[in-house]
C-alpha cells in the first residue's frame, strides 16, 4: 500500500512511530425485546448493572486521581452523576417496563436521546459532553452484555491505538509503556479524552476521517500530535524524517531533565524567571519537579468546570493553598493566580450564562466577575487566605480599560475588609496584576501601570483580537501568527510602558515557549516567561544586549515572514536550535 496522510486535530503533541492496534468497540445487540412477564427480572438485571457501573467508576476515580488531578477526575464524577441522574436511569427502567424493551435496547435509546441533546448545543464545550453521556451508556451496555472492560489495559506491545472514539475511562486505562499514542475518528479539542491525553503526555490526534476504515493491525503508522496528522504505511524517506524528529524530541526531553533545577541566566548574568502554566495543584507539583521557579498562570476556571456547582470558598482555598505551598521554597516562587475567566465560550450550566453570537467578545472573565460579585468576592477571599502560605499574586483577566481595574480592586478591598473583621491572616501587600490580551489594554499600558504591580501578556488571545483571527478556524489559520509585526509592536509598547513604573512584565501565552521567540521576547523587555526548562540553555548562550539588538532588527519588518527569517537566522548563528 502506498503512503497516505490523514489530517485531524492535534490535541497532544509528540511524534511516535509504531505498529497500529485497531480497537473496535464490541457490537452489542440493542434491538431485542422481552416478554411482559420478564420485565421485573430485566429491570432487576438493569439495576444490578447500574450498581456495577457505579462501582467501576469509583474504582477508576481511585486509580486515576494521582495521575490526572482532581479537576479532571471530576469528569468521571460527572459520569457517576449521569448514572444517578433522576431523568436518566428511571427513564431506562420505564422503557423496560412500559415498552418491553431489553435492558440493552432501553439503555441504547435513552443514552442516544440524552447524547443528542448535548450534541445539538451550539457551544463547542457543551457539545463535547455528549461523549460523556455515551461513556456512561457504553459502560452499562458492556456490563449487561458481559463484555470485559479491561481489554485496552491489557495491551502488551508498543502500538499506536486506532479507534472510532475513546471515552475518558478508556483513556485512563491505557498503559503508556505500550500505548505510545492514539488516533480516533471522532473527538474534538475540548473533549475530556483530549484533555486527559495532554495531561498524561500521550500524543494524540482526533477527528481523523477514514483512517479506521483503512488501517489494519500491524500496519506501520506515524502519529504527529503537533501537526495533527497520521501517516499510514510511510515510505523509507518519511520514516527517516520522523525518526529524526522523534530523536530531537527525546533530546529536548533530556534537556528538560538536565536543566530542570537550574536557573535561566544569560551569558552576561541577566536573570530571566522561568514559570509554568497550570490548572490545578497536581500541575503545580509536576511543574516544580520539571524546574519551574514560579507559576506564570493558574487557570482557576478548571475548578468551576469540573463540578455541577460553583466551588465553595473552602474548596478554592484548599487548592490555592496547596499551590502556594508547592512553590513557597522556590526563588522567586511567585504564584500568579488568574481570577475566573469563564463565560461565553466556556459554558457552565449552573451559572446560567446567556447564549451569545460572539462569545469571545461577550460576557466573560472580568466582565462576568464584576457583574456576579458573589462569585468574585468568594474567590478573592479564598485567594487572600491562601496568600498567607506562599508568594501568591492575583491577576485579573481580559482587562480592556482603566475603570475595570479600579472596579476589580474595589472588590478586592472589600474582601480584605471582610477578612480584617474576621481577623483572618493574609498577605496585606499582595501583588495585583492584569492580563494584557486585549489590544486596548496594550495601548493603555502606561495608564494601567499606575494601578498594578505586574502585567502578563496572553499572546493566544492578543493575537486573535489584534488580527481578527479565530485561532480555531482552519480556513484562516495561516493568519494566526504571533510573529506578526503588529503583535510585536504591541508587546514592545507594553514593556516600554512598564519599565519606568517598575511593573514586571511576563508572558503566559504560547509564544513564550517557542525557542525562536525567547531571545526576541527578552530583547523586547520581558522579565518572566512561562516556558519549559529547555529554554534555559537557549538563554545561557546569549546576552541581553544581543537580544535587544535582535528586537531592534525586527522593528521595521512589515510581514511575519520577514520576522521569522530574522529570528531563525539569529537562532542558527548562536546555535539555539
Amino acid at each position: 500500500m502506498a503512503q497516505k496522510t490523514y489530517t485531524g486535530i492535534g490535541v497532544s503533541e509528540g511524534v511516535r512511530i509504531a505498529k497500529a492496534y485497531v480497537y473496535l468497540h464490541p457490537v452489542i445487540d440493542t434491538e431485542k425485546d422481552i416478554a411482559p412477564s420478564e420485565a421485573d427480572a430485566e429491570a432487576a438485571r438493569f439495576q444490578a448493572a447500574v450498581k456495577a457501573a457505579l462501582d467501576e467508576v469509583d474504582g477508576l476515580i481511585a486509580r486515576s486521581a494521582e495521575v490526572l488531578g482532581k479537576d479532571k477526575v471530576g469528569v468521571l464524577k460527572g459520569q457517576k452523576a449521569i448514572l444517578a441522574d433522576p431523568a436518566y436511569v428511571p427513564e431506562i427502567e420505564k422503557l423496560i417496563r412500559k415498552k418491553n424493551a431489553s435492558a440493552e435496547k432501553a439503555v441504547k435509546q435513552i443514552t442516544d436521546q440524552f447524547a443528542a441533546i448535548f450534541a445539538g448545543m451550539s457551544n463547542a464545550y457543551m457539545k463535547e459532553r455528549a461523549a460523556d453521556v455515551r461513556d456512561a451508556g457504553t459502560r452499562l451496555l458492556g456490563i449487561l452484555a458481559g463484555v470485559k472492560s479491561g481489554s485496552l489495559s491489557e495491551i502488551d506491545r508498543e502500538v499506536i491505538l486506532i479507534s472510532d472514539d475513546l471515552s475518558p475511562s478508556d483513556t485512563i486505562q491505557l498503559n503508556q509503556k505500550f500505548v505510545l499514542g492514539f488516533a480516533t475518528e471522532r473527538g474534538g479539542k475540548t473533549a475530556h479524552t483530549s484533555i486527559f491525553a495532554k495531561s498524561m503526555g500521550l500524543p494524540a490526534v482526533v477527528g481523523v476521517p477514514e483512517l479506521l476504515g483503512e488501517a489494519r493491525d500491524g500496519d506501520t503508522i506515524i502519529l504527529d500530535g503537533a501537526q495533527g496528522i497520521c501517516i499510514l504505511d510511510p515510505d523509507a524517506e518519511t520514516v527517516k524524517t520522523y525518526k529524526a524528529k522523534y530523536k530531537k524530541e527525546q533530546e529536548q526531553q533530556a534537556i528538560f531533565e538536565t536543566f530542570s533545577k537550574k536557573q535561566a541566566v544569560m551569558s552576561d548574568g541577566t536573570r530571566i524567571i522561568t514559570a509554568v502554566n497550570i490548572g490545578n495543584a497536581k500541575d503545580a507539583e509536576i511543574g516544580a519537579a520539571q524546574g519551574a521557579e514560579a507559576v506564570g498562570l493558574m487557570r482557576t476556571e478548571l475548578l468551576f468546570l469540573s463540578g455541577d456547582a460553583a466551588p465553595t470558598e473552602e474548596e478554592q482555598f484548599a487548592e490555592y493553598k496547596k499551590i502556594a505551598e508547592t512553590f513557597a521554597g522556590s526563588e522567586p516562587g511567585d504564584v500568579i493566580i488568574r481570577t475566573l475567566d469563564i463565560g461565553g465560550d466556556k459554558e457552565v450550566q449552573y451559572l446560567d450564562i446567556p447564549k451569545e453570537e460572539n462569545p469571545f467578545l461577550g460576557y466573560r472573565a472580568i466582565r462576568l466577575c464584576l457583574d456576579r460579585k458573589d462569585l468574585f468576592l468568594t474567590q478573592l477571599r479564598a485567594l487572600l487566605r491562601a496568600s498567607a502560605f506562599g508568594k501568591l499574586k492575583i491577576m485579573f483577566p481580559m482587562i480592556s480599560g482603566y475603570q475595570e481595574v479600579l472596579d476589580a480592586k474595589a472588590v478586592l478591598a472589600e474582601a480584605k475588609a471582610q477578612l480584617d473583621v474576621e481577623q483572618v491572616v493574609y498577605d496585606r501587600d499582595i501583588k495585583v496584576g492584569v492580563m494584557i490580551e486585549v489590544p486596548s489594554a496594550a495601548l493603555m499600558a502606561d495608564v494601567l501601570a499606575e494601578k498594578v504591580d505586574f502585567f502578563s501578556i496572553g499572546t493566544n488571545d492578543l493575537v486573535q483580537y489584534s488580527l481578527a483571527v479565530d485561532r480555531g478556524n482552519r480556513k484562516i489559520a495561516y493568519l494566526y501568527d504571533y510573529f506578526n509585526p503588529a503583535v510585536i509592536r504591541l508587546i514592545r509598547q507594553v514593556a516600554k510602558a512598564a519599565k519606568p513604573r517598575n511593573v514586571l512584565v511576563g508572558m503566559c501565552g504560547g509564544m513564550a515557549g517557542d525557542p525562536l521567540a525567547v531571545p526576541l521576547l527578552v530583547g523586547l523587555g520581558l522579565d518572566e516567561l512561562s516556558m519549559a526548562a529547555g529554554a534555559i540553555p537557549i538563554l545561557s548562550k546569549v546576552d541581553l544586549a544581543t537580544c535587544q539588538a535582535l528586537a531592534a532588527s525586527v522593528a521595521d519588518c512589515k510581514t511575519p515572514q520577514e520576522v521569522r527569517v530574522i529570528v531563525t537566522a539569529f537562532a542558527e548563528k548562536y546555535g539555539l536550535l
